[in-house]
């Protein structure tokens, strides 16, 4: 009886240790792709309302409509890039030359604006402090920052790379929508046999979880930066596509009005009184335009905690790369309001603890 007891152990051992050994060389395979497929999962459950619609509208047919909405995701990505990707390599690869050679970052203040009453002598001095303490800065740093030239070379290289990334995802995405059945099915299987029977709850809380981060943050700040990208190429901002860049960046970390005010000072440096008072005014639109349109775009949403958006783009951007800084804040998201839900779910009692808890409160209160 012993040894078939051992025997049963030693065949289950195995089979679990096969299992194991298939589980981890299917994660090796698809590693590379994970970010990808994760990317086009969350853009696939964020555009699933408006696919429906769009469905809807054209009789049913769930083919046509997928690749509809497909070809629209590609737009919004395919033309931005097209119109500052260029920009973008030219603005990076200007950078690095001029960190390369030691040459001043920080222009002279022009002399129109060194004559302006009242304020015109303090700006002279805090841009001299400016320009002075930058470049000590430079200069104790030049090894340091030398070093990274070659980086913002490859970085400037991979801007292609990033876009095949986000073309991808959006296929997988296109794919996804024009199976939505039996995706949504999967899912659902899935979630049960985790979850048991609150799976449809958490099934919902994901997918209204990464609604509420694509349209309120990472949307918003697409929009955002949609329009202070053209703020910035009608103004004739050089490097347009790299202010665009890191203006996306930080939208997405809800301090985007930051970038804007160096963009607004350089305005006034580089260009005239009035043209840089024109992109002062679009600036501060574009800075407010979050507060219409998280309203409309969010409503009901789920809301997350900004510390989490902030650590998941961060941890995204170091663990995946470019894809990462969306996928990471949505992946964290979600983990924490499922974390959140599970914490504030009333553990079962047993009856036998009840009732001692029941009798041991009658006696006190006797």
């Amino acid at each position: 009886m012993q040894r078939d007891y051992v025997g049963r152990a030693i065949e289950v051992s195995i089979h679990v240790g096969l299992v194991i050994l298939l589980v981890a060389a299917c994660f090796l395979v698809l590693r590379p792709f994970l970010p990808l497929i994760a990317w086009g999962i969350i853009i696939a459950i964020a555009a699933y309302p408006g696919h429906q619609r769009l469905k809807k509208l054209l009789g049913g047919r769930n083919g046509l409509a997928s690749v509809l909405s497909t070809i629209f995701l590609l737009a919004l990505v395919i033309v931005p890039v097209i119109l500052f990707a260029g920009s973008l390599v030219n603005g990076l690869q200007s950078l690095a030359a001029r960190v390369r050679e030691g040459a001043p970052l920080v222009p002279p203040l022009p002399e129109r604006i060194q004559t302006w009453p009242i304020v015109g002598v303090h700006l002279k001095k805090l841009w001299a402090m400016a320009s002075k303490d930058l470049s000590a800065a430079l200069q104790t740093f030049a090894p340091q920052i030398k070093a990274v030239v070659p980086d913002l070379l490859v970085a400037s290289a991979g801007v292609s790379l990033a876009v095949i990334e986000w073309v991808l995802s959006i296929l997988i995405a296109g794919l996804l929508l024009g199976n939505s059945a039996k995706a949504g099915n999967t899912v659902r299987s899935l979630v049960n046999h985790l979850f048991g029977d609150k799976g449809p709850d958490f099934e919902e809380l994901v997918c209204s979880t990464v609604r509420s981060v694509m349209t309120g943050i990472v949307g918003v700040a697409f929009i955002q930066s949609l329009f202070a990208a053209l703020g910035f190429l009608l103004a004739g901002l050089p490097g347009a596509g790299l202010w665009a860049v890191i203006f996306l960046l930080a939208a997405v970390l809800q301090i985007g009005a930051l970038v804007l005010v160096p963009a607004v000072i350089y305005m006034f440096v580089i260009a005239s009184s009035t043209k840089a008072a024109v992109f002062l005014v679009w600036c501060v639109v574009v800075a407010l335009m979050d507060n219409v349109l998280k309203p409309l775009l969010l409503g009901r949403g789920v809301a997350v905690p900004m510390a989490v958006v902030f650590l998941g783009v961060i941890g995204g951007f170091v663990a995946m790369g470019t894809i990462g800084l969306f996928v990471g804040a949505v992946l964290l998201s979600v983990g924490y309001k499922l974390a959140m839900a599970w914490l504030q779910e009333t553990p079962a009692v047993r009856p036998e603890v009840s009732e001692r808890t029941g009798a041991g409160d009658r006696d006190r209160a006797f």
